[in-house]
Order: C-alpha cells, then structure tokens, then sequence
C-alpha cells in the first residue's frame, strides 16, 4: 500500500451540494419551493425557519386555498417567529398581525383566493 505524503483534508469537499440536495428540507419542498426556499435563506437562525414558513404559507394559498385552518396556524406561527425574531413588544403584535395580514391578502389576491373574513379573526 504506497504512503500518502500529505495530509488529507477532513470534511467534505468544497462545494458539495449534497446536504442541500438531500437534506431535511428535500423531502418537504418541491423543487420550485427549493429554490424559493434557497434564494431566501441567505441568512441564519429563526430566519431559515421564518423563511421556509413563508414559501409553505405560499404553497398551501397555491394548492389549497380551502385549507384556511392550516393557512391560519402557520401564519400565528410565523407572527411568533418574526416577533421572536426582531423581539417586537406586545404593543407591537397588533401592528405585526395587521402586516401578515397585509402580505397574505397581496399573496392571496393575485391567485384569485378570497381570505378576508379569516384574518379579521
């Protein structure tokens, strides 16, 4: 067996791509949402989350607008995290909630979906 003179190097490889092909989020998002989820991830922490719950909310208003109980809880959680996120006060929240509510009406609109009696809740 001839001897190696140098040192190999310990990790994988520069620029593998293998986590991101196969990794956790793979199996969860299409490859459109990939892709999504890739260009919004240029940052780390909460924002990886806050980022993927966004391209899902979006899935979900694509491919089922009926589904308003699941659109309404990933929206309260994506609330939470942005308000975990940039640690926004209480008095803050309403003015928080009003803003979701604004970005998913600017979502909703453009695919013909109609959400306005659920984020008056």
């Amino acid at each position: 067996m001839p001897e190696s003179t140098g040192k190999r190097k310990r990790g994988v490889p520069r620029g593998n791509q293998n986590a991101r092909k196969h990794g956790y989020y793979s199996r969860v998002l299409d490859e459109a949402e990939q892709l999504d989820f890739e260009l919004a991830t240029r940052v780390e922490g909460l924002d990886d989350e806050i980022a993927l719950l966004r391209t899902k909310i979006i899935s979900v208003l694509r491919h089922s607008p009926e589904r308003m109980d699941l659109i309404m809880q990933a929206t309260n959680t994506l609330a939470r995290l942005v308000r975990t996120r940039y640690n926004i006060s209480k008095e803050d929240k309403k003015s928080l909630k009003e803003a979701v509510g604004n970005v998913l009406r600017d979502i909703a609109l453009p695919l013909g979906i109609s959400i306005g009696s659920f984020i008056d809740k």
